[in-house]
This record gives structure tokens, sequence and C-alpha cells, in this order.
């Protein structure tokens, strides 16, 4: 038996949750895996998992030979990345997931920057704003907007996104323009809605004024779950939206947004880039993290930290 390869396919069967996942991330055939991890057990002389049609689950033995594993593991990638040039030159693949106008705007148009000081890397990028898990997905590391929820992964914020609210002067031709948050409520105003992937529920808005929280559920009569189609719609003239400073820059200036209810004010979002605590911080990895808190970290570069500054 190839103890090191048996080690890294019970940590990938762990973490994928299904042998069929795990197999597909290792490019190994699942047969190839199931008797890995079948020897492994008859060598250790205990049961690790517990196999169902659909899931695996771990066992006390499993859970604990698990974490020791993943330390084992990122012992010796560390070794081996200090022994040769990669930790130089750092090479290889990473896959990285982020939300779609994160992707589109601020990742995609500086990465020339980022090949020219690393051409052996390569990336997969996921573009989307869907919700990914890490771990089962086998993903190296997510940038991530809003308050953590899975306290058990790694977060290192890196900024914060303002957020202005507008809408286009058709909008405002059609519908007046709203005074207090609350007239976006009922007619004749409407918001554009924006609803979470995962529970389908619409997000409400907040809006502070000196001491004065209000918070709304804007009447609507469209809700998407993507930053471009919600900024899409608005210029639809399909209601009022409340957008990131450095979408609504340009077409603020160019007159083709309005702000309104400028003396409210609404709470940044921050942004973190997140990975698992199990998962080992390779150089690849590294110098891609040190690279995109460097990127979205520039005001001048992103428009985080930065209000909108617009005449």
């Amino acid at each position: 038996m190839d103890r090191l390869q048996a080690m890294q396919a019970y940590v990938r069967v762990v973490e994928a949750g299904t042998f069929t996942k795990a197999a597909d991330s290792l490019d190994l055939p699942k047969a190839t895996v199931t008797r890995l991890i079948q020897t492994l057990e008859t060598h250790l002389r205990t049961k690790l998992l517990n196999r169902t049609t659909r899931r695996v689950t771990v066992t006390p033995d499993g859970a604990a030979y698990y974490e020791r594993a993943t330390r084992l593991l990122g012992d010796l990638d560390e070794l081996e990345g200090s022994m040769n040039q990669a930790r130089m030159t750092p090479r290889g693949r990473i896959r990285i997931d982020v939300p779609g106008v994160v992707g589109r705007e601020m990742i995609i148009p500086h990465l020339p920057d980022f090949y020219a000081k690393y051409p052996d890397i390569q990336i997969e990028l996921g573009v989307s704003d869907r919700t990914v898990d890490l771990i089962s997905d086998n993903i190296d590391c997510v940038i991530r907007g809003g308050d953590l929820t899975d306290q058990s992964l790694v977060a290192r914020r890196i900024g914060e996104f303002h957020f202005v609210t507008c809408a286009t002067p058709e909008y405002l031709r059609r519908h007046g323009t709203p005074a207090h948050p609350l007239e976006l409520t009922q007619p004749p105003h409407r918001m554009v809605g924006y609803f979470s992937a995962r529970s389908g529920k619409v997000m409400s808005d907040t809006f502070k004024r000196g001491d004065e929280v209000v918070e709304v559920v804007g009447n609507h009569v469209l809700a998407v779950n993507d930053a471009n189609a919600y900024l899409n719609a608005g210029l639809a003239h399909l209601g009022v939206v409340q957008v990131t400073c450095f979408m609504a820059a340009p077409l603020l200036k160019s007159g083709g947004l309005v702000r309104v209810l400028e003396d409210w004010t609404v709470d940044p979002i921050p942004v973190y880039v997140v990975y698992p605590p199990n998962r080992h911080l390779s150089s690849k990895l590294r110098v891609f993290v040190d690279w995109v808190v460097e990127l979205l970290g520039s005001q001048s570069t992103a428009g985080l930290k930065v209000r909108c500054a617009l005449s």
C-alpha cells in the first residue's frame, strides 16, 4: 500500500463527502479510491468511515485520523516547498471563487499584472454570486462580502464596499424623487429586489440618518440574485437601487444614474478572503492572496474603504 496516497485519498473523501467527488478531484478512478480506503482501514485495523448510498460520515477514529493526517500532509507540502524552486517561483493550479462583480470588474481586468509576476500559476476562477462549499467543492479560497457565518473558516479582512442609493433620470421622471426611505415600500415608488441564492428571501435595505435607522423591504416588481443583473435592472428604470461606489461612479458622472436620499447613509459591507482551516496555504496561494489584498485594498484600483466622492 502507498500509505501517503491512501492518506491523501482519505482526507479528500472526508472533505468532499463522497467517493465520487474525491475521485474526480484526485483524477483517479472511483474504484482506486475505494480500494485505497479499504486497504488503509485494514492496515489501521479500524473503521474510518461509515458508508451510505449517498454520503460517507466519519467515525470517531476516522475523525482523529483525519485531524492528524491533514497536519502531516500540510507539513509535507511545506517541507517540499522549502526544498525546491517552487518556493522562489510559485507554480501550479489554484481554484478561486469570487462574486460576479468582483471577478468581472476587479480581478479579471488586473490579471495580466498578476501573470507578469507569476507566469507559472494557473487559476481556475469561479465567477458567480452563489455560495460555494470550500471543502466539498475543493476550492482553495474565496472572496466574500458581508458578515461571515461559518466560524470554522479562516478569514482575512481586505476592505469594505461602500454604497450609494440611486435611480435613472427616467425613473425619477415617471415616479418622482423619494424624500424618505419608507416611500420605497409602496407605490408609486419601487426598488429592484435582491434575493439570497441560498434562502430565496429578498434582502432588506437599511438606511441611517443621525440616530434614525430605517430598514425596508422595497416594493418591487423584479428581484434578482446577481450584482450585474441588479444594476442593469436599475438602468432599465425598474426601480431604485443601492449600488457599490465603484460600479456607480462612471454612471453618476455620465448622468446615467442620479443619487437619491443623499442625507441617508448605508452601512458598508466588509470584504474577506476566506480559505479552509485545514488547507495548507501554499506559496502559489499565498502570493495570490497577497496580490488580492493589495489590489482590493487600493483606493485608486477598487474604490474600497472610500466613500463616493462625486460632485
